[in-house]
């Protein structure tokens, strides 16, 4: 089972993608509200890959997307944005980000991603009992 950190600074947002990612198999390894507590999180947890705002208070989800690919070169780390950030998203590819998704997502657009990222495909779920 796949491990995600979760970062965002919305709590509720926090809540929905956790329990979207357990529905379809992944397991949550943590939390975080900006990129600097990401960052400590990253280090202490050793997550498979990390979803990750872009707007965010202290540090946000741009800045830490550099300081986790700086630490870890391999992170895979999926953005996350409203529509109106499409140039945040686009930078945020250009520093290292292997995905993006804009919200409001699709649960299924979520669960993609993540699965992409990980060379599962929706086949690969089924057989191993995690599709809902």
């Amino acid at each position: 089972m796949k491990k995600i950190l979760v970062v965002d600074d919305a709590k509720v947002i926090r809540m929905i993608i956790r329990q979207i990612l357990t529905r379809h198999g992944f397991e949550i390894a943590g939390e975080a509200g900006n990129g600097k507590e990401a960052l400590e999180k990253y280090k202490e947890l050793k997550p498979d890959a990390v979803t990750m705002d872009i707007v965010m208070p202290e540090v946000d989800g741009i800045q830490g997307l550099k300081e986790i690919i700086a630490f870890d070169k391999q992170a895979k780390v999926v953005m996350i944005s409203a529509i109106d950030q499409r140039d945040a998203l686009m930078e945020s590819l250009r520093y290292g980000a292997v995905d993006y998704v804009v919200k409001p997502f699709e649960d299924d657009r979520m669960v993609s991603s993540l699965r992409n990222i990980f060379g599962e495909s929706q086949k690969d779920a089924v057989s191993s009992g995690h599709e809902q």
